[in-house]
Parts: C-alpha cells; sequence; structure tokens
C-alpha cells in the first residue's frame, strides 16, 4: 500500500496532489517544487539563486520528513522558465548532489506555477 507523505518541512500542495507518496516497494516519488516558503506558502523572495536554494531546501525537508537522505535520489527532473539559468542552478544544485549523482532532465518550459522560475522534481530509492 502506497503511503502519503505530508510535511511542514515543505511547502503544502497548491493543488489536488500529495507532497510525496512512497511505494510499498521503497520508492519515494516527491512532487514538483517551487519556491514556496513553507511556513507561509509565499513566493521566496530574490531571483534564480534564491529560488533554486529554496526549491532544494524544500526538496530536502519533504525526502527527510519521508525517512530518505538526499544520497537516495535517483532521478530528478528540472524544469526552468529560462534555459540561460542552467549554469547558476546547475552551481546550487552542486551543493546538494555531491558524490553518487541522480540522474536528471533539465528542460525549459514556458511557464511554471505562479511564475516561479525553477522547479524541480524527485524520485529516490531505499
Amino acid at each position: 500500500m502506497n503511503k502519503i507523505i505530508s510535511t511542514d518541512r515543505g511547502p503544502g500542495a497548491i493543488g489536488p496532489y500529495s507532497q510525496a507518496v512512497q511505494t510499498a516497494g521503497g520508492m519515494l516519488f516527491v512532487s514538483g517544487q517551487i519556491p514556496l516558503v513553507p511556513a507561509t506558502g509565499a513566493m521566496v523572495e530574490g531571483g534564480i539563486e534564491a529560488q533554486a536554494t529554496q526549491v532544494l531546501e524544500n526538496l530536502k525537508g519533504i525526502v527527510e520528513a519521508a525517512g530518505y537522505q538526499l544520497s537516495d535520489v535517483v532521478k530528478t527532473t528540472v524544469y526552468l522558465a529560462d534555459i540561460n539559468d542552467f549554469g547558476t542552478v546547475n552551481g546550487i544544485y552542486a551543493k546538494y548532489f555531491v558524490e553518487n549523482c541522480p540522474a536528471r532532465v533539465c528542460v525549459e518550459v514556458s511557464k511554471l506555477p505562479k511564475g516561479a522560475l525553477v522547479e524541480i522534481d524527485v524520485i529516490a530509492s531505499k
């Protein structure tokens, strides 16, 4: 049976979805996170650096609340409103995924929820 993960270490869902779902087989699927501050639900102030950091902190909080670590992440998808931000986001991302980095996809999209500049989702496994 799947287990729904809900924590105040990440922003609440802004639609009909769960922050994360853990399968009976030990896989963790974390919904895409945008740079919302968990305590307020407001978009973090600042540009792409602040937004990428907030997104990764949100993901870290949700992953850890489910009993996993970022080192358990096996796949990420990064959505950027502007692919020119790739280098900046990549540098911040590298502070969170240091060794045995997960597989990754990075794409530019035309728009993200609430005007975010970046959104990231992850899949983890124990």
